[in-house]
């Protein structure tokens, strides 16, 4: 397929790659270009917090400090 026709039908030149074809796009009989579907990256998630060293938490953290009742 040619630069021109390319450009005028690319919405359908972009579903095409997407069932799977790959299109070549020449300019003056010569390829110059190849539309293909990209690969979804993989993206690999660790649950939780703080990396390698964990979260730090103080040992106290659930206990109510003596002077809450000053703040309701």
């Amino acid at each position: 397929m040619n630069i021109h026709e390319a450009k005028t039908q690319l919405s359908k030149l972009i579903n095409a790659v997407l069932r799977g074809e790959e299109v070549v796009i020449s300019r003056r009989n010569e390829p110059v270009a190849r539309l293909v579907p990209l690969e979804k990256p993989t993206i690999t998630r660790e649950l939780g917090w703080g990396g390698e060293d964990g979260l730090w938490m103080a040992d106290d953290f659930d206990e109510t400090p003596e002077d809450f009742g000053e703040y309701v």
